[in-house]
């Protein structure tokens, strides 16, 4: 089956994931955002309890839908998974980027973060690549203000293109101006004129050589300055998926090989390596957020203070040993940290323990009921509460500040060729540390 969305009468459409219309005229809506932007409070906010919850087909990702109405059309919206970039390592990065490259949404909202707007903007972007007709919602606008961050959100429209939502999503009346551009964009009252990402001289370069032979041969079909440039990249699982949506084999096409291959070899000229090239990409769209931040954003500092930041934290020198550091000043906090209230709660439910068989000894239970309750069920309840509570109380929130702060990203992206050289992702460290704290 391929994986072109175009709609049927029966609210099926031809890609692999089904989405649910009330009416053939609904227009279908993907819903991003980075995890813990608010995208699932925006969602909830805009569909109430109409909305359901599926697996996309082959992958245990979790879609959400749900259905919601403006002043002139009916919408479904499409919750695709939490994700910070389009560059595909994982499932969910796979699914967010298939629905919204070839599920063709009639429109997309990327739901930011107005207290570190630079890194949300690191997915608008790309989505903007993808989908023209993106709506940016700019979302926790009351918590930037108590940070004393100052977003000019007409500023940000013009910078973008595309346009722009302020939104407080815990307060739903601001929800509707989502609804409204939504309204504008899918009628042609908003025509968005999206930002081009801009990349350094030779990648452009090269992506000018491969961009007009995809136009040639593939039409508008998939947009060719951002396919180019993933061709270039040499990403298998996109290049099987686009052939799965055009019905077509791109090795087949002598012309568009070719031109790939002459701009892998003006990269190397260049000493942009296949290694390279990724690393370059991410921080060329980086810069872009950096350079829209830095004409919209003010109050907050943030703009030049990530740029060093990520500079030092992801650098190859001090990159590893600051990871390494941070998280076993987290692991020995957690370790050590948890022995004293592990100590306590031990102490005071096996102390009620003893009171309970006393209890059950004065009642004349049975000795088995006796094992049964208070040596069986209650201790071994005891136990794993004593000993797992603390550490889970003590690290998690530990991971929830380092969230906030930014790092966890990075901790992602300096792990990710590692893990990638074991066919897994970045991501996957972040569930290792949290096994090897429980165990």
């Amino acid at each position: 089956m391929g994986l072109t969305a175009k709609s049927t009468g029966s609210g099926v459409l031809s890609s692999d994931i089904r989405v649910e219309k009330s009416s053939p005229d609904d227009r279908v809506i993907a819903i991003a955002g980075n995890p813990n932007v608010g995208k699932s409070t925006v969602f909830n906010g805009l569909t109430g309890l109409h909305q359901h919850t599926g697996n996309w087909p082959g992958k245990t990702v979790s879609i959400a839908q749900g259905g919601c109405r403006g002043r002139e059309f009916s919408y479904v919206l499409v919750d695709i998974p939490g994700t910070y970039s389009l560059l595909a390592h994982s499932a969910e990065e796979e699914v967010a980027r298939n629905f919204i490259c070839f599920g063709e949404p009639d429109a997309a909202v990327v739901v930011c973060d107005a207290t570190c707007l630079e890194r949300s903007l690191n997915l608008a972007l790309q989505v903007m690549e993808l989908c023209p007709k993106t709506l940016v919602c700019v979302n926790l606008l009351d918590e930037a203000k108590r940070r004393g961050i100052k977003i000019n959100l007409a500023k940000l429209e013009e910078e973008l293109g595309v346009p722009v939502a302020g939104t407080s999503a815990h307060k739903k009346p601001s929800l509707k101006k989502i609804t409204d551009k939504l309204d504008g964009i899918c009628s042609g009252k908003i025509t968005p004129k999206p930002r081009k990402l801009r990349y350094i001289k030779p990648i452009e370069q090269a992506v000018s050589i491969v961009e007009p032979v995809l136009e040639k041969h593939l039409g508008g079909a998939v947009p060719p300055r951002w396919l180019a440039l993933r061709l270039i990249d040499g990403d298998s699982s996109l290049t099987a998926e686009i052939e799965k949506y055009l019905g077509k084999n791109l090795g087949d096409i002598a012309e568009i090989s070719e031109a790939v291959e002459r701009a892998r070899t003006l990269l190397a000229e260049n000493e942009i390596t296949a290694d390279r090239l990724k690393d370059r990409i991410v921080s060329c769209i980086l810069l872009n957020a950096e350079e829209v931040c830095g004409e919209c954003v003010s109050g907050s500092g943030q703009g030049g203070k990530l740029s060093r930041a990520d500079r030092i934290l992801t650098s190859r020198v001090f990159g590893f040993p600051i990871m390494l550091l941070m998280l076993m000043t987290v692991f020995w906090i957690t370790i050590v940290g948890a022995n004293y209230p592990s100590e306590l709660l031990s102490t005071a439910l096996f102390r009620l323990g003893d009171k309970l068989g006393e209890l059950m000894t004065a009642l004349n239970a049975p000795d088995w009921l006796n094992g049964l309750l208070v040596d069986g069920a209650y201790r071994v309840l005891a136990w794993v509460v004593a000993v797992m509570l603390p550490p889970m109380a003590i690290f998690f929130p530990l991971f929830t500040l380092l969230e906030d702060l930014g790092y966890l990203p990075r901790v992602a992206y300096n792990l990710d060729k590692p893990f990638c050289k074991c066919k897994a992702c970045g991501k996957q460290a972040l569930t290792m540390c949290v096994g090897t704290t429980i165990m």
